[in-house]
């Protein structure tokens, strides 16, 4: 494999397709819907949170220790491209515009 230069690789870095949506979390009838900018990332910290047995946050702590790691799944609900022209602030706030759809979705 051919070593990039740092300058080849932060260029490589800033031309990805960034891909951010809403996700939720499942264990037996919980669930927590949560927005993200990057979603390959999330799923990667859920599934190593799984993999090691940690609670990936507070406030599923208590279905974590009484259902296990294992009955807990990552589903991705939307997934959302982020477009050439818009800034970190706009695909945020079609991200955060996305969540609200999805929990008033989910609420009905």
């Amino acid at each position: 494999m051919e070593k990039l230069s740092k300058k080849a690789l932060k260029e490589q870095y800033k031309n990805r397709t960034v891909i951010g949506g809403v996700y939720c979390i499942k264990c037996n009838s919980n669930l927590w819907i949560r927005a993200t900018k990057n979603m390959q990332g999330s799923k990667n910290r859920f599934a190593f949170s799984v993999l090691n047995n940690y609670c990936p946050e507070t406030c599923m702590i208590e279905s974590w220790n009484q259902f296990g790691a294992s009955n807990f799944t990552f589903e991705i609900l939307e997934e959302l491209e982020k477009k050439e022209t818009q800034t970190d602030r706009e695909f945020s706030d079609d991200v955060n515009t996305l969540l609200e759809i999805w929990t008033e979705k989910l609420k009905s």
